[in-house]
């Protein structure tokens, strides 16, 4: 944004130093990334008359001119000067660019020299020289563009004003009011206590609704409003020079007053504004232009469409256009249409005022590769409460300044529900900010100067005895929606330089909780057991790998591909799985913990979780199998999850599961921490791993974290206790026993280690084995027990006694049968 300092000094007074005022912006959040001296262009350059012109004795293209550049009664010699210009004559008044002035505008300085013999002491300059528009070939002709003449040898920069300063602003996307100047204007207001002397509101223009179908009213409220004001009696001619002045400041090229006015306004406002030639639009009809004949609709695949930069565009279903007759006169909010433009001839206009939701018109612009200064407005997100004010502004303007008669207005817009005051309370600000700093004394922040801070913003105030009820300005409420954010205002405006640092009193030294040591021991535990710590972005496409609910999308992404919150920890993963084999390596063992967020009713759910993949071998491993590589099996792959769990002492249970979607059918389990479903484990299931190109042998894991930590802080598992060694042997005896198939090892070690206390120390599944040496329906499963106690050497007897109860416990309870 290029911000015109003496366009803001006539809205705020701000007369100190440009320096000391871009300091201060930049600190505030509006970077001023350059200070542009406009004098600068035209240092050494004066007002010259041409006494004499005489062609040039050896070439038919110059000219040999006699230049006064002092007064007539100081008898000052004058210059020669050759020059190249069609247009120079005598008794004309030019700026003329003295020996030793440097043209920063074209990188010229200029020196006394010969050409084709004839001496030249200097320059006669053209506008482009001196930078700014010019669109004839020769030379400035100062009676031609100045309505007084100043006096011969005065320098030219303040009549052709080149006596500005302007600040090139960096606008950050939390920020559209920064793209006005009228934001800018109550920035430094409240920067620096100036007072402003805004522009008086135009009259209101009453408006009767818009005649649009269905198709058109749902994409004009997706957005917000569309209104129309037609005006007659328009006189379309060059724009008063300050008019151009003001847009050529802030980059923009000069076209005609009524282009100019739409400009200036959105310059001021920051609301792009557009006008429509109505005879143009109604020999696109065929009939008198008709408001109902407008549309607003996706574009068709491969339609044409002149833009007014003179470019042809062949659009896409991603751009929105507005339409006349169902014909593309305009790209929304980037840009207008060459056929309906307004041209020298024109006299009826339709002012168009819309306003189009950021990604409609973020995803047309992309999809013509054109970027104007409407889109980028529009892109960062305008309030729609400032679209009418500003075309009543500008309907003001071509009344003044091209003659034009309001005819009427219609419009259409969404309901509009105007936002509740915010509360600010006193308290919550000083707990937050701290003190300020008066005299080297903290003080608490008065009351007066948080009001004055707000106010200049644009804020109205209620006082309460708690604080304030806040009724944020139209064109801060995007950026202003919760107390913090107030108390932010405050903290940046005032400095967060004047405000006290102050730690707690007495400091505390600090250290990981728990939980946190929890999570650190766990990510380490999964690393020591083979498998790569990874981290993914949150933010995610539409659509997963797996068929889950819709995912929660953002507002306003900065990118669609990449605009809504993940639901899932696996989908990363598994891509990044694919491109390691596809890159030629032999495995991918990996996890995640993170968090994910998920849609129940109207509720967003966010919580961490634990995720993994074992995919493929670990080339670190091939020494245990003789160099050659060899995938996990399943239990081998449930085995290294295991060996992560239990290193925290977190007891996982296995429970059969045949019923996701993602996993294989027979080869997937639920886990359960302290009896309770935490997550789950399996194989990928075979059509899933054909379809993502990876191998059948892919084996998937996630769990919830929150249970995880809390069974392994649980204060038995968490604070460790002595234990001293044994010095007595152990008696180990093996038990094989004849089960249902549907029992799991798990149940069959949770009746051992009760039935066996307190003589049992350990028991471990050794065997499970399924064929055809036992009966169908069955398994055999064996276990290695070990009895001991601390006390004393335990006889045949004791031992026999123990391993016998055991057996007769899970005779009981599963029916077992021993093994012979």
């Amino acid at each position: 944004m290029r911000v015109s300092l003496q366009w803001l000094r006539e809205l705020v007074s701000c007369d100190g130093p440009v320096q000391e005022l871009a300091e201060r912006l930049s600190i505030a959040g509006f970077e001023v990334e350059a200070i542009d001296d406009l004098a600068s262009q035209a240092e050494g350059v004066v007002v010259g008359y041409v006494e004499d012109r005489q062609p040039h004795p050896d070439a038919d293209r110059l000219s040999v001119c006699q230049l006064r550049v002092g007064p007539a009664s100081s008898g000052e010699p004058c210059l020669q000067v050759v020059c190249g210009a069609a247009n120079v004559r005598a008794g004309m008044h030019v700026p003329v660019a003295l020996v030793g002035a440097h043209l920063s505008a074209v990188d010229l300085t200029i020196q006394a020299s010969e050409l084709r013999g004839v001496t030249s002491t200097g320059m006669i300059c053209s506008l482009k020289e001196l930078g700014l528009a010019d669109s004839s070939d020769g030379i400035a002709v100062l009676d031609e563009l100045l309505e007084t003449v100043p006096p011969v040898g005065t320098p030219v920069a303040a009549s052709l004003g080149l006596d500005d300063q302007v600040l090139e602003l960096a606008i950050t996307a939390n920020r559209p009011d920064g793209l006005s100047m009228l934001g800018i204007a109550r920035e430094v207001a409240a920067l620096t206590g100036g007072r402003l002397s805004l522009p008086p509101a135009a009259s209101v223009i009453p408006a009767e609704p818009l005649p649009v179908g269905e198709a058109s009213a749902a994409a004009i409220e997706a957005g917000g409003l569309f209104s129309l004001t037609a005006l007659t009696g328009v006189r379309v001619e060059p724009s008063p020079r300050w008019l151009q002045r003001r847009l050529e400041r802030a980059g923009l090229r000069p076209i005609n007053n009524v282009v100019d006015i739409t400009n200036l306004v959105m310059l001021e406002t920051g609301q792009p504004l557009h006008a429509f030639d109505q005879g143009r639009l109604a020999a696109l009809g065929g009939k008198p232009a008709d408001p109902a004949a407008l549309g607003l609709r996706p574009a068709q695949a491969g339609e044409n469409f002149d833009a007014l930069d003179g470019s042809s565009h062949a659009l896409s279903p991603e751009a929105l256009v507005v339409t006349y007759g169902d014909r593309p006169i305009a790209l929304a909010g980037v840009i207008g249409g060459a056929e309906t433009a307004v041209h020298p001839g024109s006299d009826a206009l339709w002012l168009e005022a819309a306003m189009f939701s950021a990604e409609a018109v973020r995803r047309s612009a992309r999809s013509v590769g054109l970027r104007t200064d409407a889109s980028a407005r529009f892109e960062k997100g305008l309030p729609s409460e400032v679209t009418l004010t500003a075309a009543d502004r500008a309907v003001q303007l071509l009344q003044e300044l091209a003659g034009a008669r309001v005819e009427g207005r219609w419009l259409h817009r969404r309901p509009h529900q105007p936002a509740p005051p915010l509360q600010l309370r006193r308290d919550a600000l000083h707990n937050l900010l701290g003190p300020v700093l008066v005299d080297g004394r903290p003080e608490d922040l008065p009351d007066g100067r948080i009001e004055q801070t707000l106010t200049a913003l644009g804020c109205s105030l209620v006082a309460e005895s708690e604080g304030w009820l806040v009724t944020v300005p139209p064109s801060r409420s995007m950026d202003l929606t919760r107390e913090v954010d107030l108390i932010e205002e405050v903290a940046r405006l005032v400095g967060y330089d004047h405000f006290a640092s102050h730690l707690p009193d007495p400091i505390e030294p600090g250290g990981l909780e728990a939980g946190q040591q929890a999570e650190r021991w766990l990510r380490q535990a999964l690393c020591h057991a083979g498998l790569q710590e990874t981290c993914a972005f949150s933010l995610v496409p539409a659509q997963g790998l797996m068929d889950h609910p819709p995912r929660l999308g953002l507002t306003n992404p900065l990118l669609t591909d990449y605009g809504h919150l993940r639901d899932s920890l696996l989908d990363e993963l598994l891509l990044a799985a694919r491109r390691n084999l596809q890159a030629s390596m032999p495995g991918f063992w990996a996890f995640e913990i993170g968090r994910v967020f998920q849609v129940e009713g109207e509720s967003l759910k966010e919580q961490a979780e634990l995720a993994g993949v074992i995919c493929g071998e670990r080339r670190s491993e091939l020494w245990s199998s003789g160099g050659k590589g060899r995938s996990l099996d399943y239990f081998e792959a449930r085995g290294v999850l295991q060996q992560a769990l239990a290193a925290l002492k977190v007891p996982c249970e296995d429970r059969p599961s045949g019923d996701h979607p993602l996993l294989h059918p027979g080869r997937s389990a639920e886990l359960l921490v302290e009896g309770r479903v935490a997550g789950w484990f399996g194989q990928l299931h075979p059509q899933r791993a054909e379809d993502l190109d990876l191998p059948e042998a892919t084996h998937l894991f996630q769990l919830a974290l929150s249970p995880l930590i809390s069974a392994a802080t649980r204060r038995n598992r968490w604070q460790p206790a002595f234990t001293p060694f044994a010095t007595v042997p152990a008696s180990e005896r093996d038990l094989a026993l004849v089960v249902p198939d549907t029992v799991t090892a798990a149940q069959l070690l949770s009746a051992i280690r009760k039935a066996g206390k307190p003589l049992l120390e350990r028991a471990d599944l050794i065997d499970r084995y399924q064929g055809s040496q036992v009966e169908a329906g069955s398994a055999s499963q064996a276990f290695r027990l070990r009895y001991r106690d601390a006390r004393r050497t335990l006889t045949e007897v004791e031992v026999e006694q123990a391993h016998t109860k055991i057996l007769g416990a899970l005779q009981k309870q599963f029916g077992a049968a021993r093994r012979t």
